[in-house]
């Protein structure tokens, strides 16, 4: 996999940066008492550089939301091709453990996201769409995973089952104050949901 150019580094880190801005203002004073004037403020860029990279202030926190995902993404691109279903399970474990601090910031960060998108509709969006994006861009990946001969309609399926099964973990998790590990954490929410998902499914079976 092609690592990052240090320009692609600093402009992910600007975005992070953002991301936490506005993610801290929302936990605040909610989303509709944050300006992306604030948000930028708060950040330490100018406002340009803010609408440089994202669209409104709700798309400002896109980064922290599919951050999870990417980790999970990585994980599996680093797999190599074999039964489907201990890979998928062992991808989501690790990506959605909480062994450190920033991994345990993450999750905070999105619990407090997830809860504030149920009264913003456009927060929502920011949200659906990031699992939209995370769907599409898991489909090579397993595509690679599941073999030539693999059905591509089953892989798109497990594609977006395990995508729901991460979703629904984390809308899941959110919504209760249990902690970020244990027997009711998003990891294991997620394999919990993988399983019911793809119970069915041929592809993962094998």
């Amino acid at each position: 996999m092609t690592q990052p150019s240090l320009t692609e580094r600093r402009k992910a880190a600007t975005q992070l940066d953002i991301a936490r801005a506005a993610a801290a203002l929302f936990a605040e004073h909610g989303p509709d008492g944050t300006t992306a004037e604030a948000i930028a403020r708060r950040a330490g860029v100018a406002l340009r550089t803010f609408y440089r990279y994202f669209r409104s202030k709700q798309d400002a926190v896109g980064p922290l939301l599919s951050g999870g995902a990417e980790r999970w993404r990585a994980l599996l691109e680093a797999a190599e091709p074999g039964p489907l279903h201990p890979t998928l399970e062992a991808a989501v474990r690790e990506a959605l453990a909480a062994p450190d601090a920033a991994t345990a910031e993450q999750l905070k960060w999105t619990r407090g996201l997830l809860r504030a998108a149920e009264r913003d509709p456009a927060l929502r969006a920011v949200w659906y769409r990031v699992n939209q994006d995370s769907e599409e861009r898991l489909l090579p990946v397993l595509t690679r995973l599941a073999g030539p001969d693999a059905d591509p309609l089953e892989v798109r399926l497990a594609a977006a089952a395990a995508t729901d099964a991460i979703r629904v973990a984390l809308e899941a998790w959110a919504g209760t104050d249990a902690p970020a590990a244990g027997p009711h954490s998003p990891a294991e929410l997620a394999v919990r949901c993988l399983r019911e998902l793809t119970g069915g499914m041929r592809l993962l079976s094998r």
